[in-house]
């Protein structure tokens, strides 16, 4: 099943938010307490502000982790860059301290801004139907390692955390 944007109709991940944490992301870490370079502030808890059900069932450590934990990962890697690279890249919008994962949970509960755009380029470059990642992936699969889960584990767990996964 793809998500559809009617606004965005290229904008296609196959997950949603709460799916991406539930699957086991971001070593649990995604939504610990920062201090963010590019805002000069810390922040606690925000995701409060995103609906409880995706919260319910989840424990803390799935999304709220201090300390990175690979096992919490559904394909048990570590995968992914820390938020200091993001910041020095250039990836982060004052608007979404957190990131690209940030900015996909606000759009999907129907906050849009002028950085729609630039967020939805980034996506379809890395785990849309032509970006970069997900192409590595098809390229080197085949019948008896598409469904492997043991087949190109730090790849599958990155698109995970952009909400796209092989099915």
């Amino acid at each position: 099943m793809i998500l559809i944007f009617k606004d965005f109709p290229d904008f296609t991940p196959n997950l949603k938010p709460f799916e991406v944490l539930e699957m086991g992301s971001f070593g649990g870490t995604y939504f610990r307490p920062i201090f963010s370079s590019i805002t000069k502030e810390y922040y606690v808890d925000v995701w409060k502000e995103l609906p409880d059900f995706w919260f319910e069932n989840l424990p803390d450590n799935y999304f709220k982790s201090e300390v990175y934990d690979e096992n919490i990962n559904k394909y048990k890697v570590k995968c992914g860059s820390d938020l200091s690279i993001w910041e020095n890249s250039g990836w982060i919008n004052p608007q979404d301290p957190y990131g690209w994962f940030q900015w996909y949970c606000r759009f999907y509960c129907g906050r849009r801004t002028p950085d729609d755009d630039r967020q939805i380029k980034r996506w379809l470059h890395l785990a849309g139907p032509k970006g970069r990642m997900r192409k590595r992936f098809l390229n080197l699969a085949n019948e008896n390692t598409y469904f492997d889960p043991t087949f190109m584990p730090a790849v599958r767990q990155s698109l995970i955390h952009w909400a796209f996964e092989f099915v």
